[in-house]
């Protein structure tokens, strides 16, 4: 049935719904998902509050409070999807996409203060007790606002599956709150029926507890992508396998994705080409590959070409050898863009030495153990080396 009633919508007012990779589709999503809570937590907020103040029950009252406060989640939410599918402009080259995270996270401000309000006043009262009156009428009406947010949080669950919609996610997670908090008031309120205790005051910590946390769940999902969070390993993997699929491509390094909200993802990498190849027929393929990651994983990625010595043997033995010493230091390290200029006294061995950020501030120290471990392979060879970050 919820499946049901999900997909129905969806047909009823999402045009094209099945080509979710269009922006204007997108919006229609959001536009939906933003609709169908406003309407569903106005409806909950008006009979609950009714309810609360016929039974005297606080924490049924701060649950309808909660969801005038859902309400205004979605409001904030159908907002960031229109202003996020805003077209680029001279201000914004990349889009309006963040909007949306930006959205997401001002609905997990919403929550957590909500929860401080409810927190407060829960305690006061315990320390004021009053008496809460049960009716079966009440216990009916939290109950079918349990089922009701429910299927609300399938709803936004779906929807944001269909787009990667992160705001979307965010008030799915809120309505799994909401579940917890109804559910306690619900027993608040039957509790209420055998005890004089302030019962109401105790679940209504309860329900607080449950609002802060779907606040924080809400707040952590959304401020890594604004400040930079690693890309998608799944995302990562398939990009690499593609690049590497083609012929002429060698090796891959220094990937780079930026996020500038869903389905805007720009990305960098550098691509290793045997030096003595054909300019022309390898810059064709450089050419395919970035076409086919845009239509592929909808990432719009530049790719740099490092022509490398492939076919000297030399090379190759110096390289495999500086390859083992990096990674007995750490398994996860990786070198590119290798090259030797011999001298009369010397040998440089040059490369770029890629870390994870753990390292990075660690440079001298690790170029120190590379330097004593080649010392000890011949006296002659010199690292020079550039230590770099990786940032998938």
């Amino acid at each position: 049935m919820v499946f049901v009633v999900t997909n129905l919508l969806v047909k009823l007012f999402v045009k094209d719904y099945q080509k979710t990779n269009l922006p204007v589709v997108r919006t229609r999503y959001g536009i939906l998902s933003g609709l169908v809570g406003i309407i569903l937590n106005v409806i909950l907020c008006t009979v609950k509050f009714i309810t609360g103040s016929i039974t005297g029950s606080i924490s049924i009252t701060a649950d309808a409070v909660n969801n005038l406060s859902d309400a205004g989640s979605s409001i904030v939410s159908l907002l960031g999807f229109k202003l996020s599918s805003k077209s680029a402009d001279d201000d914004h080259p990349f889009g309006h996409g963040r909007i949306e995270y930006i959205g997401a996270l001002v609905v997990s401000m919403f929550v957590i203060a909500m929860g401080f309000d409810l927190l407060k006043t829960s305690f006061g009262r315990i320390r004021e007790p009053q008496p809460v009156t049960f009716s079966v009428f009440s216990a009916v009406i939290l109950f079918l606002s349990i089922f009701g947010k429910i299927w609300l949080a399938y709803f936004n669950k779906s929807l944001g599956k269909r787009i990667d919609s992160p705001a979307m996610e965010a008030v799915a997670k809120d309505s799994l709150g909401d579940i917890a908090a109804t559910s306690v008031t619900l027993v608040s309120l039957i509790a209420s029926r055998f005890s004089s205790l302030p019962i109401d005051g105790y679940m209504g910590i309860v329900v607080a507890l449950f609002i802060f946390y779907a606040g924080y769940s809400i707040l952590k999902t959304t401020i890594g992508p604004l400040l930079g969070s690693t890309p998608d390993e799944e995302l990562v993997k398939n990009i690499q396998e593609e690049i590497m699929s083609y012929p002429g491509i060698v090796g891959i390094h220094d990937m780079i994705i930026h996020d500038y909200g869903p389905d805007h993802l720009f990305g960098s990498i550098h691509a290793e080409v045997p030096s003595d190849c054909d300019i022309i027929d390898i810059h064709d393929t450089i050419d395919v590959i970035e076409r086919t990651i845009l239509s592929k994983f909808g990432v719009q990625m530049v790719i740099h070409m490092d022509p490398i010595a492939v076919n000297d043997e030399r090379i190759n033995a110096l390289k495999e050898m500086v390859l083992k010493i990096v990674t007995s230091i750490d398994s996860n390290f990786t070198i590119h863009d290798f090259r030797v200029v011999d001298g009369t006294t010397h040998t440089n061995l040059i490369f770029d030495l890629v870390v994870t950020h753990k390292y990075i501030n660690r440079k001298a120290e690790i170029i120190d153990l590379i330097e004593r471990e080649l010392e000890k392979k011949d006296e002659k060879y010199f690292a020079v080396v550039t230590v770099e970050q990786s940032f998938v």
